[in-house]
């Protein structure tokens, strides 16, 4: 069961999820939601018949978990604490639908063979044949509807009873549909067989040419047919969560007093010594404390690449181990790990609803009760007008049976959740359908510098040496000085050194706020700013020109002396991401314009919108100050995504229309934020646009043609064309044509898995 606490919730409210068992279309989803929504103290309720699952927001010293259950009892459904359903329970569903379709085809081909087989010409033996022998024909026309009628005998139970609660659904047009046709028939053999006893044959073949047998059998089978091929694709859609779920080891090889023991992965505790060998998955989150390796964590990040971790890296669950074995202790176990809480998001995400469903939700919880008004409607107008008994029957069974709304329930679900799910594929964690909706209509993005667009590590940009001097022997000595502190600009120094040969240096004194000396080969060297040359007697006149000229490009220059005369410069700058500017020029291209928001110094935010291409920079702007711009350009109209990765950023995160946190961010920013780039990639920001925009696309086609279907389907089920055309819908195609609708919608949805992100190309 999930337990949290919601995004911008305070004090007892909580989120639950609960399974649903008895939901079958869109009216039962509408049902449950009003139900819950009554209760005192819910907040907020997502209902999803795709995942047969209910998340609720609510005041837990309002409202207990069993209110919320028997408010769902009340309509005939029941709930319980979610669990991930195990893949041998859905498989076992799946075969007991199957082997109850295949049974009900087994009687239904005969039934239409021996109903219908006559009108085309197929041959039948005299003695079964309608003409010959009505009542025989009848009779076993009855035998082979009655075994399809208990086969599929959950559509009476479930749809008569939510009749009775004045909570119809699909299953309900199935059950009065299906038993008006089955119970004329019957009624037609009765009379068939009074009518040869007093001998009217024409009686009797006027009866019998109105059986409606094969119409009930083809309800219940055609209608099975949609469901076992919808679940088929249903199952289909989240695919992207069952392979997250599946990629998690079972057991772990934890180490105890140095002994090498299996236990299985959910009795991992943090703190634990965890043994991973090569070709493995990694069962829980921790640090490496012994050996090294090569990990794959495509599965996560989608990342293609392998990433060497040794000592002091971080591992994540369920990425694999290629090369080396190495041991590292928990950090996150269960469902505190990186991929839990990955399948929890996604699981969120594809059982909430946007916005755009809003209108199918109101149309699904009226939709049943006004089908069966149109069916009684109709039915009643054809008596009036003069038709007979069996042909208004014939109207108002096809009306129940015709109707879908399941396309119209599950036209925004299974797209949200293929797309969600694709997004997962990609490295892209979208919490809600909401955030994914807004995302297609973003036209401005705000950006944090550093760690979003710049790497958020201080690297050697260049080094400057005076004549006569080398660049290795300014780096050198650099490094020396250097070697024993901890200062990011020391490390970046360091690592520009790697590979050059350090000279050894003593007596260090590292002087506050200017820099550090020590003896180097026996002569005094020096690091540092402005004062700590100025402090040696060196005449700051010689770096001026050149320092200023680093400062104007954002650089930040680190000066360096030996015997009280200057060696070189060494530029240190947060270099660009690799992909940053690639990223802003996709942005462009999909008409999105961008701003770069920092508090970083006017020449350093200008030195890297020059060079990305952004379109406008705010620098030296405070948390605070970031909040207040990006409010000011919601009330100029835009629609803004910010996207960044610090603690300072939350604030501005959450007051966006869309935040988006770059994965390798605080879990402040990712907390705060509605869409997560697990890759720390600023290009994946423009794929999550990309796939919104073909996400709602999907939708708003699924609706049209949900809609469409039944406004257009309705009408000529109800026989409006059939004064002027004389044309009629047969229930049996009337029945086919529902169930071809929900597929046709799963199936359309589907399409989404195709989805490929567009690298346009770079245009400075």
């Amino acid at each position: 069961m999930i337990v949290d606490t919601p995004r911008g919730c305070r004090g007892d409210i909580v989120r639950k999820k609960f399974n649903v068992s008895g939901m079958t279309c869109a009216a039962c989803e509408s049902h449950i939601d009003k139900s819950v929504k009554k209760l005192a103290g819910v907040r907020d309720i997502n209902v999803s018949l795709l995942t047969n699952s209910m998340i609720v927001d609510y005041d837990e010293s309002v409202l207990s978990d069993e209110s919320i259950k028997a408010a769902v009892a009340s309509g005939g459904y029941h709930a319980d604490e979610a669990v991930s359903a195990a893949p041998d329970a859905m498989a076992k569903v799946e075969k007991s639908m199957r082997k109850r379709l295949i049974w009900s085809v087994i009687f239904f081909i005969p039934l239409l063979y021996v109903s219908m087989g006559a009108m085309i010409g197929l041959p039948l033996p005299a003695f079964l044949s309608g003409a010959v022998h009505p009542l025989i024909n009848a009779i076993l026309q009855a035998s082979l509807t009655l075994p399809i009628v208990v086969l599929n005998g959950h559509y009476f139970t479930n749809g008569f009873k939510r009749l009775w609660k004045r909570a119809p659904n699909m299953d309900s047009l199935i059950a009065v549909g299906s038993s008006a046709a089955l119970a004329y028939g019957l009624f037609a053999v009765v009379m068939i067989a009074i009518a040869l006893h007093n001998g009217d044959a024409g009686m009797a073949e006027s009866y019998h040419m109105n059986l409606y047998f094969e119409s009930a059998g083809a309800i219940l089978t055609l209608v099975t047919v949609g469901k076992y091929l919808e679940s088929l694709s249903k199952g289909k859609t989240g695919a992207a969560i069952a392979k997250l779920i599946d990629l998690a080891p079972k057991t772990a090889i934890v180490l105890v007093a140095g002994k090498e023991t299996i236990v299985p992965a959910e009795a991992l505790r943090i703190g634990d010594l965890i043994l991973v060998k090569p070709g493995t998955r990694i069962p829980a989150d921790g640090v490496i404390v012994d050996g090294a390796s090569t990990v794959d964590e495509s599965a996560v990040t989608g990342e293609a690449m392998p990433v060497d971790k040794t000592v002091g890296d971080t591992v994540v669950a369920a990425t694999f181990n290629a090369t080396g074995a190495f041991v590292f202790r928990a950090e996150r176990v269960g469902a505190e790990t990186t991929l839990s809480r990955i399948v929890r998001l996604v699981e969120e995400a594809a059982s909430s609803k946007a916005p755009i469903a809003k209108l199918a939700d109101k149309i699904s919880g009226v939709f049943v009760p006004v089908v069966i008004v149109i069916a009684l409607v109709a039915f009643t107008v054809w008596m009036l007008v003069g038709q007979t008994f069996a042909f208004s029957l014939s109207i108002g069974i096809t009306v129940l049976v015709i109707s879908c709304p399941c396309a119209l329930g599950l036209a925004t679900p299974v797209a949200i959740m293929v797309g969600t799910g694709k997004g997962a594929e990609n490295g892209i964690l979208i919490k809600s359908a909401e955030s994914l909706e807004i995302t297609h209509r973003i036209d401005t993005v705000v950006l944090d510098k550093t760690g979003t667009v710049t790497a958020g590590k201080p690297a050697v940009a260049s080094v400057i040496p005076i004549s006569g001097v080398t660049e290795a022997e300014v780096l050198a000595i650099a490094a020396a000085l250097e070697v024993r502190s901890e200062h990011p600009i020391a490390r970046a120094i360091l690592a520009a050194a790697e590979g050059f040969t350090i000279p050894v240096a003593e007596g260090f004194q590292s002087l506050s706020g200017m820099g550090v000396t020590a003896i180097v080969d026996g002569i005094d060297c020096q690091i540092g700013n402005l004062a700590m040359m100025t402090s040696i007697g060196v005449d700051p006149s010689i770096f001026a020109t050149t320092a200023g000229q680093l400062a104007a490009a954002g650089e930040t220059p680190v000066f360096v002396a030996r015997a009280a005369k200057p060696l070189g410069i060494i530029a240190i700058a947060d270099p660009l991401k690799p992909g940053s500017i690639r990223a802003i020029s996709r942005f462009r291209a999909l008409g999105i314009r961008t701003i770069l928001l920092t508090g970083d110094n006017k020449a350093t935010a200008e030195t890297v919108r020059r060079e990305t291409g952004i379109d406008e920079v705010f620098a030296e702007v405070l948390p605070e100050g970031k909040e207040e711009v990006i409010q000011r350009l919601q009330k100029e109209g835009h629609i803004v995504a910010m996207i960044g990765d610090g603690i300072n950023d939350a604030i501005a995160l959450t007051r966006a229309d869309v935040g988006i946190a770059i994965g390798a961010g605080t879990d402040v920013a990712i907390e705060a934020a509605d869409i997560i780039l697990v890759k720390n990639d600023l290009n994946d920001a423009v794929t999550a646009v990309q796939l919104s925009k073909k996400t709602i696309a999907n939708v708003k086609m699924n609706l049209f043609w949900a809609f469409f279907y039944n406004v257009i389907g309705i009408p000529i089920a109800a026989g409006v064309f059939y004064a002027w055309l004389g044309f009629k819908l047969d229930p049996t195609l009337g029945s086919l044509a529902m169930s071809f609708s929900s597929v046709s919608v799963v199936l359309n949805a589907l399409r989404l898995k195709t989805f490929r992100p567009r690298l346009e190309p770079i245009n400075q």
